[in-house]
Order: structure tokens, then sequence, then C-alpha cells
């Protein structure tokens, strides 16, 4: 076909060097998006021509100008480009466009999910995570007082505080039926857990390096970085606080007078908020958000987030009020901070 109509459309698009293709501004209606790869610049510039091929108008490129270092592009180092066309009807009995040809030359199908996504690599983490810090303790406070936000804000200060005001008549339960729980407690040790919140973004890095899928690695370090984005205001909370673990408490003795009493260090003994709570959660929203279109990946994660942060209360490393502030941390600086679109 000669010319496109003019309706919107977006397009992926996959290159062999792990570019990333950006579609004709000069076109009506169509957006920039960046899906495949963690380049910003790509390697094969504008496409001159295209050709229909099935319903749903995936298009193959038949043309294509030259490459930033000179040479000439061919079909063998072209991968498939999706289309999603608004607006149009499909187009049946039209002829297929020849597949791609050559070493890993295979079609990918379109993610919306990976629209706009920001990615990470080893080289941007630690300007990403000053960039995320920034945010944190100067964007955020500042849309605070202009008035934005308080209705979730207030909304977890106040179930923190009904927790915190529940926390001695919840806890004598879980001390006085330890012996029950014990062989729960024991596959969810401190260092089980942490090992669970670790391997989720350690095994999308390894497997993402195995299937050359740059989404997927930027997603590991976005659960890494996560983490990183969250656990600074924890600290920083369980310094000011220094409440005193449940586990500390001597048996018999009431759970109340906890805050500004822990004698450890800030960094290991302060139990407000849970440090595992908040990690669970960080990685967990990552993961949750960017394969958000895998129905049952938000489950997994949530639900093996949420045994996590339990495990916290019944082992009596927490109180309540402790992990669900620790839980909200990890959730929000995740979800609204680090997965923010590029």
């Amino acid at each position: 076909m000669s010319s496109l109509p003019e309706p919107h459309f977006t397009a992926s698009a996959a290159l062999l060097d792990d570019g990333v293709f950006r579609p004709d501004r000069s076109r009506p209606g169509v957006q920039e998006r960046d899906i495949w790869g963690g380049s910003t610049t790509p390697r094969f510039h504008l496409l001159e021509n295209w050709e229909t091929r099935g319903a749903g108008y995936t298009l193959q490129p038949v043309a294509m100008s030259g490459r930033r270092d000179g040479g000439t592009s061919s079909s063998a180092e072209m991968l498939a480009i999706d289309l999603n066309v608004d607006g149009l009807p499909d187009a049946p009995g039209l002829p297929d466009a020849p597949e791609p040809a050559g070493p890993g030359a295979t079609g990918h199908k379109y993610h919306p999910e990976r629209a706009n996504a920001r990615m990470v690599t080893w080289k941007t983490l630690p300007r990403d995570f000053l960039h995320d810090q920034k945010d944190i303790w100067f964007t955020f406070p500042g849309k605070l007082a202009t008035g934005h936000h308080w209705v979730p804000v207030l909304a977890v200060a106040g179930v923190t505080a009904g927790l915190i005001y529940a926390d001695p008549h919840i806890m004598p339960y879980f001390r006085d039926h330890q012996k029950n729980i014990d062989k729960i407690n024991d596959g969810f040790d401190p260092m089980i857990t942490t090992g669970m919140v670790v391997a989720l973004p350690a095994g999308l890095l390894a497997a993402g390096y195995a299937r050359h899928d740059n989404y997927q690695i930027s997603t590991g370090l976005m659960g890494a970085l996560a983490y990183g984005d969250s656990v600074i205001p924890n600290l920083l909370i369980k310094a000011i606080t220094r409440r005193e673990r449940p586990s500390d408490v001597p048996y018999g003795e009431p759970f109340t007078g906890t805050f500004f009493n822990g004698g450890k260090s800030p960094l290991k003994g302060s139990s407000f908020p849970s440090g595992h709570a908040t990690a669970a959660f960080s990685v967990a929203t990552v993961v949750a958000y960017r394969y958000r279109n895998h129905k049952w990946v938000p489950v997994l994660a949530y639900a093996l987030a949420s045994t996590i942060a339990a495990s916290r209360i019944t082992t009596l490393a927490h109180f309540p009020s402790d992990v669900f502030l620790g839980s909200a941390m990890g959730y929000s600086v995740a979800r609204f901070q680090t997965v923010r679109p590029q």
C-alpha cells in the first residue's frame, strides 16, 4: 500500500542490537513509543513505507534508510514490527508479507504495558536512585504543602494510628500461642524471608540476560531500585521512633510504652516500621505493575509479599502497625515513584 490513513496508532518494535525504534513523528497521529531495548537512540532510522499483512494490521517494514554507522539495512537485520491501529477495520485477505529472515529475526507480540515504560540500566541506576530520592524528599513534600495527596496520606496515617492503639491487645495472642505456630515460623526465618525478597529481582535479572530481554533486565534492576528508594525513609523513621520489638518485651509484661524504648541500635533493634514488609511490597509492586497484563503475576507477587509481611507478626519481630506502615511505604514508593512512566 502506498500510504496509511490518518487514524491514531501506536507502535512497538524490537531491533537486533537492542535499540529503540521510533515511528516517523512527521506523520499525523503517530505517537512515539519506546517499547523494546534500553537505548534512547535507534539503530535504524525512518521507515520509508509499509506493507499490511493479515487482520489487525500487523505491519512489516519493506524499506528503511541507512544506519547511524553509515551501513545499509536489510530484512535480516530487522525484527517484525507490530502496530495497534485504532479506527481501522480488519484487513482479511491481504497477502502476508515475508517473515524477517536471519538469525534471531523472530516476531514479537505487542506488550501494551511496555509502552512508555521506565527503563533502568546498570549505568543509569545511581542517577535514577538520586533522582528518586530528590522526588521523595523535596518534590513530594512540596506537593503536600500545596494541598495534594492529603487523602491517601491521612488514610495511611489513620490506619497506622488505629493499629498502634490495637497493638497491645493483639500481640498477647501471638506470644501465648508461639508453640502452636513454631513450625510455621520456622519457614519464615528472617534469613529465609530476606532470601525470598532478593530472589525475585535476581531471578528476573538472570532470566532477562538468558533471554536477551531488556525489559525483564530493567524490571529486575527496578526491583532493587524500589527497595533502595523506600529503605531510606524506612531507616529514618526507625532511627527516630526506636520502637521496642515485641520479642524484646518480657513475657507477662504488657506491650505498651514501646516507642522510644529500643535498647539496640536503630538500624537493628527498632521495630517501626517493618523493613521486611517494606522490601517485600516494594519489589512485589514493581513486578506486579510491570507485568500487570499477566493476571497471575500481580496475584502471586502480592500474595508472597503479604505472606512475608504477616510472618513478621507471628514471629514476634513486629507489631501489626509496623507491618502495615512498612507495606504501605513499600507499595507507595514503588508504585508512584519507581515505576513512573518514562
